[in-house]
């Protein structure tokens, strides 16, 4: 049982490592919850071991969905912070800046503006 919390764990890691959106930036949306479907994985087969009922493979698929969705909703935040919304006038269009910097700009349509 120690090998399967553990390979669930990694999984959830080892995808968390490679999420990035499609503008080069990493999507914090998959990456925490990716973390969050790990660390709920393993969470909830500890715990539903030690219930009393020993059914640690139920326990850790409901801790991968509860913790998969909270760091999902917490990464969906982060990445709404990450990004700032611009208008051109010229173009009379809106693009995205990521982090502040005007060197990570993209258009509503994904192609890059500078």
């Amino acid at each position: 049982m120690k090998k399967a919390i553990i390979a669930v764990a990694g999984a959830g890691l080892l995808a968390s490592a490679c999420a990035s959106d499609p503008y080069g930036g990493p999507n914090e949306t998959v990456r925490q919850g990716a973390i969050g479907a790990g660390i709920g994985a393993v969470a909830g087969a500890i715990i539903g071991n030690n219930v009393g009922d020993g059914n640690a493979a139920a326990g850790a698929a409901i801790g991968a969905v509860v913790g998969g969705a909270v760091g999902a909703i917490r990464g969906s935040r982060q990445d709404r912070a990450n990004q700032q919304r611009y208008y051109d006038n010229q173009r009379r269009a809106y693009y995205y800046c990521y982090d502040g910097r005007q060197t990570e700009c993209y258009w509503e349509d994904g192609s890059r503006r500078y």
